[in-house]
């Protein structure tokens, strides 16, 4: 069986954060996700396991961090090409998040990335794949 990987992240507002990934085109899968949880399916193994700040404090041992004010983590997401880079850039500022910084293009890697509504960073990244090949 592959590794999977769950990221679990803090959110104000569960049906909000939930309407926010169903507009970028996402789904949830439902036997995970309740009124205080969302488990965001990113793809086969990758998952975000959304959840109320209330509910995240329950596993949480430390401050939970407000992501508006300070970086918790930095996601990144690859992507198959430029152009779906600033798709899914768009359709997430279409859908209320900002946009912390300009594009990042260095010819064989380009990168834009979204601050969701709850202030989480995302980055979604195209790398060319015979400048990886070395």
């Amino acid at each position: 069986m592959a590794t999977m990987i769950f990221v679990n992240l803090p959110v104000k507002d569960i049906e909000a954060a939930k309407a926010f990934w169903v507009e970028l085109g996402y789904s949830f899968n439902p036997q995970f996700s309740d009124d205080k949880t969302g488990c965001l399916v990113i793809s086969d193994t990758i998952f975000a396991m959304l959840m109320t700040e209330a509910r995240f404090r329950d596993f949480a041992t430390k401050e939970v961090a407000d992501a508006t004010k300070t970086t918790e983590v930095m996601l990144a997401l690859s992507a198959d090409s430029r152009d779906q880079v600033d798709q899914v850039l768009g359709a997430a500022l279409a859908a209320g998040a900002t946009e912390p910084r300009p594009a990042q293009d260095l010819g064989f890697m380009y990168g834009r990335a979204f601050e969701d509504l709850d202030g989480h960073v995302w980055e979604y990244v195209w790398m060319d794949p015979a400048a990886v090949q070395g």
